[in-house]
């Protein structure tokens, strides 16, 4: 299990682009149907600031996901328009879920 979460905060003239993008790759995502990856988005308190959680049954699962053209546009857009520092990308452990994973 590959577990893993990016945090970065974005500047308010980008917020509604970003949200725009995310509900774009997120519906993409959903087409594949596929039970092998998770993907959660969320926002902070200050709303400019975004967490995206991701789990994923292995790496060839992780490439197929991450390179869904409307996540690269998603990306791509966010690193050149809207961030207001690199993102802080973390490995996670992951230890348990309430929801299981096929495999």
């Amino acid at each position: 299990m590959i577990a893993v979460q990016v945090t970065y905060k974005i500047n308010a003239e980008f917020l509604e682009e970003n949200k725009r993008n995310i509900a774009t790759f997120l519906a993409d995502f959903k087409e594949l149907r596929n039970s092998k990856f998770l993907y959660h988005v969320y926002a902070k308190d200050d709303g400019l600031t975004f967490v995206h959680i991701s789990m994923y049954e292995n790496e060839q699962i992780q490439n197929e996901v991450l390179n869904i053209p409307s996540f690269l546009v998603f990306q791509q857009e966010r690193d050149e328009k809207g961030l207001v520092a690199p993102p802080l990308i973390e490995n996670l452990q992951h230890l348990g879920s309430s929801i299981s994973m096929v495999k």
